[in-house]
């Protein structure tokens, strides 16, 4: 799907497919992630990600994001994080960095507008 320009998109309502994350990453429940690209502006990947309730592992790309729907804590690890929780609510404007480790823990389905450096 492509966002074109002069078009809106109403992200909350969006059909973003779904798959279980891998069992390795999975700390609690049975999380499903999905995502849905809307295109590029200036180099930049725009799209829509969205995670079902549960607990994952994972290691980050280079990200703004802003959630729209859902609510969630997030721990970054290593020296980008201090071990607090991020608590993300629609609204809540983030940046992660390429490379990062993260704990995600989503108690309502979380929906986040991206964008991705190239």
């Amino acid at each position: 799907m492509q966002l074109e320009p002069g078009r809106v998109l109403d992200t909350t309502t969006l059909d973003v497919p779904v798959e279980a994350v891998p069992a390795g990453q999975v700390l609690d429940g049975a999380p499903a992630t999905g995502a849905v690209e809307l295109g590029a502006v200036g180099g930049v990947e725009l799209g829509v990600w969205e995670m079902t309730a549960g607990g994952m592992r994972d290691v980050e790309t280079d990200e703004v994001f802003v959630v729209v729907a859902g609510r969630a804590e997030v721990v970054v690890e290593g020296e980008d994080g201090d071990g607090r929780p991020l608590r993300l609510l629609p609204g809540t404007v983030g940046r992660l960095r390429a490379g990062t480790r993260t704990r995600w823990t989503v108690t309502e389905p979380l929906r986040k507008v991206y964008l991705l450096g190239r």
